[in-house]
């Protein structure tokens, strides 16, 4: 039997409470909709399905913090490759000159990016650990610079405001810029037995 709102209202405090802890507890929202993974072996395709389907990432720069300078230090931007279904295979980001790690990027454009399927529904619905090598990740390395070509502007911020609608209501005196990830070397892992490789040429060349 289920009572009205009216009706939970009228009942004593304490029962009320009694009532409210005998509940089973809400569960928690499906895991998004995960689309099938290319198959392995073709490795490029694998990578660009990874790039597209992430939305955020861990970006590895060389910090120039006083406390940790000139060493490794990892922040998470979110970024975008294009809208849904039409993927570049390149990671674009909405940046500030007030973000850290944008300070490491301006004294050394060379960085490390990481992507996983475990933000997706992909790794969810088969229930792998983000460590497994089932959990299929990618990392990149490159250099991270600003967008300056006024038809690639236009691209990434089409590509990344259609995934991050929030990104239009951040402050303007942040002075925000669209910036690329330019990949020089790809690393994927997505089985078991090591990370295999893919150069630039074959994961551009690729269908995701």
């Amino acid at each position: 039997m289920r009572l009205g709102t009216a009706a939970l209202g009228a009942l004593p405090p304490l029962l009320l409470l009694l009532l409210l802890l005998l509940l089973p507890p809400p569960a928690w929202p499906d895991a998004p909709q995960a689309r099938a993974l290319p198959p392995r072996e073709e490795v490029a395709r694998v990578a660009r399905f990874i790039v597209h389907e992430c939305d955020w990432g861990a970006v590895a720069t060389l910090s120039t913090l006083p406390a940790v300078g000139g060493r490794p230090f990892a922040n998470i931007f979110s970024l975008s490759d294009g809208p849904a279904g039409g993927s570049s295979g390149v990671p674009y980001f909405y940046l500030s000159p007030l973000q850290t790690s944008v300070g490491d990027l301006q004294a050394n454009p060379n960085a490390g990016l990481t992507l996983s399927l475990a933000q997706t529904g992909f790794c969810k619905k088969h229930e792998f650990d983000p460590q497994s090598p089932l959990c299929a990740h990618i990392m990149l390395s490159g250099t991270v610079t600003k967008v300056v070509n006024d038809t690639e502007i236009a691209f990434a911020k089409k590509s990344l405001f259609t995934r991050h609608p929030e990104m239009k209501s951040w402050p303007s005196d942040h002075n925000w810029f669209f910036a690329k990830f330019n990949i020089t070397n790809i690393w994927v892992i997505d089985f078991f037995g090591g990370a295999k490789t893919v150069t630039p040429e074959e994961y551009f060349k690729a269908k995701p």
